[in-house]
C-alpha cells in the first residue's frame, strides 16, 4: 500500500491490527500509549507523533519504506 497521507498511513494500522486481532485497548497497554492516541492515529489526525507511530506499526509487524517515486 502506497501511503500518500495520515488517513492511509492510519487505515494501514488499523487495517493490520484487525488482521491480528488486537484491540486498540491491547495497543495501549503494550505500548503505553493512550487509547485516544491510538484512535487519533488510526483515524488520520496529522498532528500525531511519528516516533509513536513508527513504534505502533513496528509492533504490528508492518516495515515503512520510502523510495523516490518511479523507483521500487
Amino acid at each position: 500500500m502506497t501511503i500518500h497521507n495520515a488517513a492511509d498511513f492510519g487505515k494501514a494500522l488499523r487495517n493490520r491490527r484487525k488482521e491480528l486481532g488486537y484491540t486498540q485497548r491491547y495497543i495501549s497497554e503494550f505500548t503505553g500509549f493512550s487509547i485516544s492516541f491510538i484512535s487519533d492515529l488510526e483515524n488520520g489526525k496529522s498532528t500525531a507523533e511519528l516516533g509513536k507511530a513508527i513504534h505502533i506499526s513496528n509492533l504490528l509487524g508492518l516495515d515503512l519504506t520510502m523510495h523516490a517515486r518511479g523507483r521500487q
